[in-house]
């Protein structure tokens, strides 16, 4: 049993002082004490770590190498998929393991305790499938050993290149399967995530409308059995459109109208719907996985978080392309797009919470939801997913409850974490991965290989 110590804490009703939190030897919480003397590990701000909802770990090493000009005179989504393409038919599988396992690291240091990875790189480059079908959700697997983070592994299902069922392109051919392949992959990727401790589990992912075939869904829930299912929908309007010509219906219609979705399913980003569907998508309990940073970056949209979130939906948030990995600065965006949309400020205050606290307190839920993981409280049973704030630092002196995180997420403070742990396990320590050393240089060595490709 190990004991966390916190100055202050917030609790699943609410902020306290003096707070006392035990961590049984499985890595659940098994006791929550307030007004507690203080003894074991001592924190300043004791809060509950999230769940990062939605990575795609390897792109982390593309950051930085696509903000030039390109051929096109209107660069956008697609013409960056093009340099993605490119890049990653130069990732072999021990590139995506170090390259995973520095992205996890990045993760906890910056809050989260947790790795929700949609996982689509399945086989060699040419769409050559390892003599291990499973062999990069291993290396996935194998990150995950060496920098401690829960995880989520979602493998994709990704068969086609468009709505009429056309061929894989050259860029997408390391991700294809047919379901048949796929339910087998699946299988084997579970056995690997079962060699990780308990708290770690297993979903898939059908890629986007454009990718799985409209009869493979009632498969897909079958082979998901239970767990999370994660899937891209209405990301960008070129994608609307050939949804709403090839199938008579724009992307939220069509799945509102074919699939059963309900708290299973989490559907990312979301920056394309109308006021019918916002409400109609909230209605389901599905969380929305939103990644303001990445869909900022890509010219996505605007998520419609005021209304939706007015309409109780649920929200995660995510580092997608892991061009930048902040909780807090996730938050920001998603605030800071709205009130940009309609011109207002505090868009996502209400009369009870604070912005920052309606946020947190939003996608700690959210998240924990879309990675069926029982976390985002501090709460007896819960799994111990923790992270602490230097209560000494500048932006937090003279300052209490619901201030703090508007503070942590609004005045710089984001840098104030200091120790992180998930399911009990502590994983930074005075604000530094404890295998931060050796993770990095790894990874200096494959970004030594790989810096020049673009």
């Amino acid at each position: 049993m190990a004991r966390i110590w916190a100055g202050k804490a917030l609790l699943s009703d609410g902020w306290a002082e003096n707070v006392s939190v035990d961590v049984d030897e499985n890595g659940r919480i098994g006791a929550v004490t307030r007004s507690a003397d203080p003894e074991g590990e001592r924190v300043g701000i004791l809060l509950p770590a999230p769940v990062n909802a939605h990575s795609h770990a390897f792109q982390r090493a593309m950051a930085g190498l696509t903000e030039r000009r390109g051929p096109d005179p209107r660069d956008s989504f697609w013409t960056w998929r093009q340099l993605m393409y490119q890049f990653l038919d130069h990732l072999a599988p021990e590139h995506i393991e170090i390259i995973t396992a520095f992205v996890q690291m990045e993760m906890l240091e910056a809050g989260y305790a947790t790795n929700v990875e949609f996982h689509y790189i399945h086989h060699q480059p040419g769409g050559v499938v390892y003599d291990n079908l499973a062999e990069l959700s291993e290396r996935v697997v194998a990150a995950t050993n060496e920098s401690g983070i829960g995880l989520t592994l979602l493998p994709v299902q990704y068969q086609y290149g468009g709505c009429d069922k056309r061929d894989l392109g050259p860029g997408q051919i390391r991700f294809g399967n047919d379901i048949d392949r796929f339910a087998n992959l699946f299988e084997q990727a579970s056995k690997a995530v079962s060699t990780l401790t308990p708290d770690c589990n297993i979903g898939l992912a059908p890629h986007s409308l454009r990718a799985v075939g409209q009869d493979d869904y009632p498969r897909l829930v079958e082979i998901a059995a239970g767990g999370p299912i994660h899937l891209h929908l209405a990301e960008q309007i070129p994608e609307v459109d050939e949804v709403s010509a090839a199938w008579g219906k724009r992307p939220v219609e069509w799945l509102l109208d074919n699939v059963d979705v309900n708290e299973d399913w989490c559907l990312i980003h979301c920056t394309q719907m109308q006021e019918h569907e916002t409400l109609g998508l909230a209605k389901t309990g599905a969380v929305a996985g939103l990644c303001p940073i990445t869909e900022s970056s890509l010219g996505d949209g605007i998520f419609d978080g005021v209304r939706w979130l007015n309409a109780d939906g649920k929200i995660a948030v995510g580092s997608d392309s892991n061009i930048k990995i902040s909780l807090a600065e996730e938050l920001r965006v998603l605030d800071y797009s709205q009130r940009l949309r309609d011109h207002s400020r505090a868009a996502l205050a209400t009369s009870e919470k604070s912005t920052g606290r309606r946020l947190f307190d939003a996608v700690c839920e959210g998240g924990a939801q879309a990675a069926k993981r029982n976390s985002g409280r501090i709460q007896t049973g819960c799994w111990a997913d923790l992270m602490a704030l230097d209560n000494s630092h500048v932006d937090f002196i003279g300052r209490d409850g619901d201030i703090l995180l508007d503070s942590f997420i609004f005045a710089g403070a984001e840098r104030t974490v200091t120790d992180v742990w998930a399911a009990g396990r502590h994983l930074v320590h005075e604000g530094r991965h404890i295998k931060r050393d050796a993770i990095v240089g790894r990874y200096a060595k494959v970004m030594q290989e790989l810096g020049g490709l673009l």
